[in-house]
């Protein structure tokens, strides 16, 4: 019954820590490609190449269903994962629906023609690709109309977390908001596009100030997996133990991890 989370590195542990406390009972299987980080400075077919390489070693370890913790990989590999990689058995789902599905007041998985929203101008942080693949604004613009996106690429910022240098990261996130703002003084929402962001989301809305709501991935993904889960138990799959997976030096990622979830955890060599 083992779900399995991908991501470039540390960021997708926002989500599997929401995730895990959502589903307890649910073995999940995190595989980080620390090896390989940051993808959001790569172009699409390494990201591609790369995703399909973590992904199939997810489906080894017994995980029917992969979500895509990672934006930069749901922008640039997924949709062309589904159209032409995944086995018929297989699911892999990606993180902007959730979060577009709660920015737009939708239920969990309607897909109702798109319509008049509340929001009107979204300003959105990411990573260079996820900012190039346009995959949110195309995301959105099936559920909404009528939305100005003014997108930011934050360039730094996931590499000064994976390094463990949050004061660099505020620093560079200080920055990243007054660039946005300069284009979109002011924004009626603010989307966090990248799992590592949740990390110094404090940062972020401190930045913003406190008439911009913020969204952010993990609980949004963790509430949508829940009823996905719940729809199709099918999806759950053969693997009955929960690990930690990496690319990178098991030791090294270990300690990271263990700092961003405040409790000791042990990854092991993929």
């Amino acid at each position: 019954m083992a779900v399995g989370i991908f991501d470039s590195g540390l960021g997708g542990l926002t989500v599997y820590r929401a995730a895990s406390e959502r589903l307890p009972d649910v073995p999940f299987v995190y595989f980080g490609d620390n090896a390989h980080t940051p993808y959001g400075v790569r172009d699409a077919d390494d990201i591609y190449e790369l995703t399909k390489a973590g992904v199939s070693r997810l489906f080894e370890a017994g995980c029917d269903l992969v979500i895509l913790a990672c934006n930069t990989a749901s922008a640039a590999a997924l949709r062309r994962m589904q159209e032409g990689w995944v086995p018929s058995d297989k699911r892999v789902l990606g993180v902007f629906v959730p979060l577009i599905e709660a920015l737009t007041e939708r239920q969990w998985g309607d897909n109702s023609p798109p319509r008049e929203v509340a929001v009107k101008h979204v300003a959105l942080f990411a990573t260079p690709a996820t900012v190039r693949s346009r995959a949110f604004q195309r995301e959105l613009a099936f559920r909404a109309i009528g939305v100005d996106v003014e997108t930011q690429a934050c360039a730094g910022v996931v590499d000064a977390i994976e390094e463990g240098d949050l004061i660099l990261a505020e620093a560079l996130v200080r920055s990243h908001v007054d660039a946005l703002k300069r284009k979109m003084p002011n924004p009626d929402a603010a989307v966090l596009g990248c799992t590592h962001y949740p990390i110094v989301e404090d940062d972020f809305k401190a930045a913003l100030g406190p008439d911009v709501p913020v969204f952010s991935q993990p609980a949004l993904v963790a509430a949508s997996l829940a009823d996905y889960l719940e729809r199709r138990p099918e999806m759950r799959g053969s693997g009955e133990v929960g690990m930690f997976l990496t690319t990178g030096d098991p030791q090294r990622v270990s300690d990271q991890a263990t700092r961003f979830l405040r409790r000791r955890t042990e990854f092991h060599a993929a």
